[in-house]
């Protein structure tokens, strides 16, 4: 089964480490996820600048290896980031800020990509 996840929460919420345990059982299910969307406040899942104390999970560290282990696209709504401060380089440049705080494998991309995955998913889950 093909699944689409949403991601509406923040790092610091238990329902973002859920939401990454989720995807973890998931592939060891066998199944596919098409991709994993960061909207809302759970843009800040990809805030590289992010340093939780050492006793906490850093949700975006947890996430970029996840992504990059499991092959899963991970993308960020640009405008929820955009308004939060959250700036791939290519925004970062257009918005002449002096850095950018998001790393791949996160993407920056719109509404359209969750659209598109909902219509290519058997499932799709929301964590909020």
């Amino acid at each position: 089964m093909n699944y689409l996840i949403n991601v509406t929460a923040p790092p610091s919420s238990q329902t973002s480490l859920s939401a990454l345990r989720f995807c973890q059982a998931l592939l060891k299910k066998g199944h596919n996820i098409s991709r994993v969307f960061f909207y809302g406040d759970g843009v800040y899942n990809a805030n590289s600048l992010l340093s939780p104390p050492s006793d906490e999970n850093n949700m975006e560290q947890r996430w970029r290896d996840f992504g990059s282990n499991e092959e899963v696209e991970l993308v960020v709504c640009i405008a929820a980031a955009v308004r939060r401060g959250l700036l791939n380089e290519e925004e970062a440049k257009r918005y002449n800020k002096p850095a950018s705080n998001i790393q791949a494998p996160f993407i920056v991309s719109g509404l359209g990509q969750m659209i598109e995955g909902a219509v290519l998913a058997d499932r799709s889950i929301t964590f909020s």
